[in-house]
């Protein structure tokens, strides 16, 4: 009976050693392909340090061998992106993330129709401008994976840096056009394409009643400052020469009204490190 009992703790031993030992995690190569979005993960200096840790770092130490390349440009529309798109530098991967269309949304692209995607129409609109991306980055690897983000729920933006560069929210239309349309265009092309998409736009978390605890601004009656909440604060315009209207206690899932805070990243990297996690590479 001693030796029974031998036997079979040296054979859990040589098991446990062997087969049920922690595999190596494979290395896999991430390039993030956006705008302010993405572009800030590794410029945090711009959010004047609001943010310790931005949501692309998050994922990375969300999933083991996970290695990242931002190639996020400031400002830019996917429009933008798609003509420098041969100058950017853009290595080949495994993994691609394009989050790209609220700059799009704010400075009037069109957004066209799926036609301009599948017939290649150029990059006139953001339908054919994506098609311009996801091609140059099929000719990288053709086997890469590819995600798409679609633009988060918008509040109203002041740029800590400059108050003179402020925009309303996604609550209303700009240039008679919704954000929702480019968020609409993104699931298409994803749809279409058989592309994984991650909808921040409809994470409840994301919302736009989240984007900021309340908005400081003055009453236009007695011109006291006031903590307006949402959508309160849509009521009342921000005067240039005012005090900046988040305040560092206003933070909630965005530190300036549309780009993510440290809460605002977290959500995100959770939600794309789970998509990651999924997919075989």
């Amino acid at each position: 009976m001693q030796i029974r009992k031998l036997f079979l703790l040296l054979l859990v031993i040589t098991v446990s050693g062997s087969s049920f030992m922690p595999q190596p995690q494979k290395n896999i190569t991430w390039t993030a392909i956006g705008d302010s979005f993405t572009y800030l993960n590794d410029h945090l200096e711009e959010s004047e340090n609001r943010v310790e840790k931005g949501w692309i770092t998050r994922t990375a130490e969300l999933v083991p061998g996970l290695t990242y390349t931002n190639k996020g440009q400031n400002y830019l529309t996917s429009v933008e992106i798609a003509y420098k798109i041969d100058d950017l530098g853009i290595p080949a991967s495994d993994l691609y993330t394009v989050f790209l269309g609220t700059n799009d949304w704010w400075l009037g692209v069109k957004p066209g129709t799926i036609d301009d995607y599948t017939n290649n129409t150029g990059i006139a609109t953001l339908y054919g401008a994506f098609r311009v991306i996801i091609d140059k980055l099929r000719s990288l690897n053709p086997k890469a994976h590819i995600i798409l983000l679609t633009p988060m729920q918008r509040g109203d933006f002041v740029y800590l840096r400059n108050h003179n560069f402020n925009s309303w929210g996604s609550y209303k239309d700009q240039e008679g056009q919704s954000l929702e349309t480019f968020v609409n265009a993104v699931r298409a092309i994803g749809k279409a394409d058989h592309l994984e998409v991650l909808d921040l736009y409809s994470e409840p978390q994301l919302s736009i009643s989240n984007a900021v605890k309340f908005k400081l601004l003055r009453d236009p009656q007695t011109r006291e400052y006031k903590e307006y909440t949402y959508p309160d604060y849509t009521k009342i315009p921000f005067v240039v020469g005012d005090r900046y209207p988040y305040p560092t206690n206003a933070i909630d899932v965005t530190y300036d009204g549309i780009h993510p805070s440290d809460k605002g990243g977290a959500i995100i990297a959770g939600l794309l490190a789970k998509l990651i996690a999924g997919i075989q590479f």
